[in-house]
């Protein structure tokens, strides 16, 4: 049942990681690449916090949630100022060069990793706590960017995203919409590393590499962009994929090219045959008749 428990946990925070990243890419139309990175924050931060400062595990979790909103902001102010494609550019060099931080540096741990990680409610709970807090935590992410792409403020963000000249002409301020959709979106990814890191135990740099960005794109871009459920789908058939490769026995330097050119060529062939997902986006703004279900 462990196995089981583990792989219903990686499911849902691959769930929670690409439905934020829906809110970035899809609803806000923002391109970056640091995904994974702000995932790797949330998961250092709640470690170091609860191991060696002592910090209650819940509390660490959600400083783990800041300090990947925090991040984003810092990477955003400068990144959206110069241009929204710069973001990208700019996530890329963040990214790598955060992992060598990472790496480089004693109180993480350095390359091998970071070790006896507290854990939360297994002990008193059982591990089926666990898998039903990640589960919940899922379900209110996925009920929150619901909420937010059907609010007003989603009408701006989708206005903002379709056409940015528009939207400023009205007196909207477009660039703070996109560092607040990005926070939120990184912070979430942070808060699913804190997830991560406190049933695991053990975290090291190569678990937040950029092939972890095409996983989660190809989550998104396959399931279906600007649409509730299609991160869910990407995540569920993504994360099947690679447990159906590990039962090939490949070495480990030949596994992992072969789930980035899977996750690459899979992006490739859904851009192009399919664009709009397994899941296709609707027009959600799209006003319905006024009687409805009667004849016409």
């Amino acid at each position: 049942m462990e196995y089981l428990y583990g792989i219903v946990i990686f499911v849902g925070l691959y769930v929670i990681l690409a439905t934020s990243f829906n809110l970035i890419i899809g609803y806000g139309g923002l391109v970056s690449i640091a995904h994974p990175v702000f995932f790797a924050l949330g998961a250092y931060a709640s470690a170091i916090l609860s191991r060696d400062v002592h910090v209650p595990v819940p509390l660490a979790m959600l400083a783990g949630f800041c300090v990947a909103l925090v991040a984003s902001i810092a990477l955003a102010l400068p990144s959206l100022r110069v241009s929204g494609d710069y973001l990208m550019i700019a996530s890329i060099g963040f990214q790598l060069g955060l992992l060598e931080l990472i790496k480089n540096v004693r109180f993480t741990g350095g390359p091998g990793g970071f070790s006896n990680i507290p854990p939360f409610l297994i002990r008193e709970l059982g591990r089926e706590s666990y898998v039903l807090l990640v589960l919940a935590v899922m379900a209110a992410v996925i009920a929150l960017v619901w909420w937010i792409a059907r609010s007003d403020y989603g009408r701006a963000m989708s206005a903002m995203r379709d056409d940015e000249l528009a939207f400023a002409s009205v007196g909207r301020d477009a660039m703070w919409m996109k560092i607040a959709i990005f926070a939120l979106g990184s912070g979430l990814a942070g808060l699913a590393g804190a997830l991560y890191a406190h049933y695991f135990r053990f975290i090291t740099p190569d678990q937040f590499e950029i092939l972890q960005s095409s996983a989660i794109l190809t989550m998104v871009v396959v399931g279906g962009m600007r649409t509730t459920w299609g991160p869910v789908v990407g995540a569920l058939l993504l994360e099947a994929l690679p447990q159906a490769i590990s039962f090939l026995h490949l070495p480990p330097s030949v596994l992992g090219p072969i789930q980035g050119l899977l996750f690459t060529g899979l992006v490739l062939l859904f851009m192009f045959f399919r664009p709009q997902g397994l899941v296709p986006a609707r027009d959600i703004w799209r006003a319905p008749a006024r009687d409805e279900g009667t004849p016409q």
